[in-house]
């Protein structure tokens, strides 16, 4: 499907060699980030050539399918290399095929787990000197049952860690009440270890959720965060969200929590990219932007918009930045790449109860004494 682009730009807070000065429409002066520093594609081309064709074959998936989750099987072989580098090649490949089928009875397992819909509660923080307008969330509140509270700054008496802090108290609020579902929405400029926007670092962010989370009830040590989604549509996003992940589960362990289950965490970027918007009359990040026009532009909507609908319908929409279609005949048959800096592909993270645990370290033959993330990238 051909898409037509307005004028777009990359999200600032990308690491640049250098800064360039653009005037966009005559009205918003914007730095830009060039040649930013992103890793290398060359070991994830290699996983594509060797790798996945034998592992596509095996699963029997469609080619839509198993490119919905590839990226995210490749990050698992990076992250738990050391459980594959003494395999042979064809003990390899069987246990990244079975890793594959874990990734893929997840996804299944929590597809229908509302984001957004009624009862739910949503946060949104938007960057204060772009043309995010509330309504970017507040549209999709009304039209989804839910409560909402949006936080941009736009009075020139208030700072930026005003804002800030009322945000993060509203957080705090919201991991306090257990029953009541909430999804934080940032939409703006990250770094790694910051919403640059408001100039939140990670940390923060973890100890405001922890500290919330302790106080519920002081009698108990658990830490259960299930009824907690965390949405970042910026540069860094993915990793940002596991730098929180993994903050917050070093954080419990150095405090004696037993922590049940992390957030869902969804980022509208992977590892090491940058995010980009369109620029004109709004300043709307491509994420946000596509799942507006797919569930509030749209009709009829559906009831919610769940967890599969991000990792499927918005993730196959977004597959097309950057990419153009291998038409034959009638059909799409592949993918070229055309512009790698324009691709984000987007990330789900999803916790991992401790049956799945035990059965992911099973699956990567881990020892008793080896580490092992408790949240999984689901794609």
């Amino acid at each position: 499907m051909q898409r037509k682009h307005r004028s777009y730009v990359p999200l600032l807070g990308a690491p640049s060699i250098r800064l360039l000065s653009l005037i966009v429409h005559g009205y918003i002066t914007l730095l830009l980030a060039l040649n930013c520093n992103k890793l290398s594609a060359q070991d994830f081309t290699t996983f594509q050539q060797n790798d996945s064709p034998i592992i596509s074959k095996a699963l029997g998936f469609t080619s839509k399918h198993y490119r919905q989750l590839e990226p995210s099987l490749y990050y698992l072989s990076q992250r738990y290399a050391n459980s594959l580098k003494n395999l042979s090649l064809p003990e390899r490949q069987t246990r990244l095929v079975a890793l594959a089928q874990f990734i893929d009875s997840k996804r299944n397992a929590v597809t229908d787990n509302p984001v957004i819909g009624p009862g739910c509660n949503l946060i949104g923080l938007l960057d204060p000197d772009h043309g995010l307008d509330p309504k970017e969330i507040l549209s999709l509140a009304k039209a989804y049952s839910c409560t909402s509270t949006i936080f941009k700054k736009t009075d020139p008496s208030e700072t930026l860690k005003n804002v800030g802090d009322k945000f993060l108290q509203s957080v705090a609020n919201a991991v306090k009440s257990r029953d009541i579902p909430t999804t934080v929405i940032v939409l703006g400029h990250g770094l790694p270890t910051e919403i640059q926007s408001y100039h939140i670092p990670v940390d923060q962010l973890a100890k405001t959720i922890l500290t919330a989370a302790t106080h519920t009830d002081t009698t108990s040590s658990i830490i259960d965060l299930r009824h907690l989604t965390i949405i970042c549509d910026d540069c860094y996003s993915a990793d940002f969200m596991i730098n929180l992940a993994t903050r917050l589960t070093t954080s419990c362990s150095e405090q004696s929590l037993d922590l049940k289950q992390l957030p869902t965490l969804i980022a509208g970027t992977n590892r090491n990219c940058v995010g980009h918007a369109d620029v004109g009359k709004k300043f709307v990040p491509h994420f946000w932007r596509d799942v507006i026009e797919l569930f509030y532009i749209r009709q009829p909507h559906p009831t919610s918009i769940t967890l599969g609908d991000f990792f499927g319908k918005v993730d196959n929409m977004m597959f097309g930045y950057g990419r153009s279609p291998i038409i034959q005949g009638s059909h799409v048959v592949g993918y070229r790449l055309t512009n790698p800096e324009m691709i984000q592909d987007p990330v789900v993270f999803v916790p991992l109860s401790d049956t799945e645990l035990k059965a992911l370290r099973a699956t990567l033959g881990m020892k008793k004494e080896d580490a092992c993330d408790l949240f999984l990238d689901i794609g």
